[in-house]
C-alpha cells in the first residue's frame, strides 16, 4: 500500500512539473522559458513536420492548365524556403498533382511542371538542391472526387512532403 501511494504522489508531482503557467505565451519558442513549451514532434514544435504541414503549410495551389506561382503560393512557399533553410536536416519529395481533366500524359506532364516550379522557387530561395526531389503523380491520386470546379481546384497542387535524412534515388 506504501508503495502505490509513493508512485501515486510521484507521479502527480511529474504531471504537476510539465503544466506551465505560462498563460500569454511568455517564453514559447525562445522567450523567458527555458527551450519553449511545446511537444517535440508536435504541431507546435517549430522544428516538427508537423508543423510545418500546419502552420508553414505543405501545398500549394494552381489554375487550370498552369504551372505558375500564384501570390498566395509564392507566400506560401517563402515560408517552406525559410523553415527548410533553418531545418537542414529535412529533405524534400515534391509531388506535382492535377486534376481529372485532359489525359493521363499531359496530366503526368503538368503535375511535373508544378512540381518543378516549386522545386525551383525553392532552389532560388536557397534550400540545396540535393534536399529536394519532384514527382509528378498527374490525375492518379486526387484529393477530392467529383465533376466539379471545387474538387478540380483542390486537385491542381504541390505538396512538399519532408523526410529525415539524404535523399535516394
Amino acid at each position: 500500500m506504501k508503495h502505490i501511494a509513493m508512485t501515486a504522489l510521484f507521479v502527480g508531482a511529474l504531471a504537476m512539473s510539465a503544466c506551465s503557467n505560462d498563460r500569454f505565451g511568455n517564453g514559447r519558442f525562445g522567450g523567458a522559458g527555458a527551450g519553449g513549451d511545446f511537444v517535440a514532434g508536435s504541431p507546435s514544435d517549430p522544428r516538427s513536420p508537423a508543423y510545418f504541414n500546419q502552420t508553414v503549410g505543405d501545398r500549394v495551389l494552381f489554375a487550370v492548365d498552369q504551372s505558375t506561382l500564384s501570390p498566395e503560393a509564392v507566400q506560401v512557399l517563402t515560408q517552406q524556403a525559410t523553415w527548410l533553410s533553418e531545418n537542414t536536416s529535412y529533405t524534400a519529395v515534391i509531388e506535382g498533382h492535377a486534376d481529372e481533366q485532359g489525359t493521363r500524359e499531359y496530366n503526368l506532364a503538368l503535375g511535373a511542371r508544378r512540381a518543378s516550379a516549386v522545386q525551383n522557387f525553392l532552389i532560388d530561395r536557397g534550400v540545396a538542391p540535393n534536399r529536394l526531389q519532384t514527382v509528378s503523380y498527374g490525375k492518379e491520386r486526387p484529393l477530392e472526387i467529383c465533376s466539379d470546379e471545387l474538387c478540380y481546384s483542390k486537385n491542381r497542387r504541390a505538396v512538399t512532403v519532408l523526410a529525415a535524412g539524404a535523399i535516394t534515388s
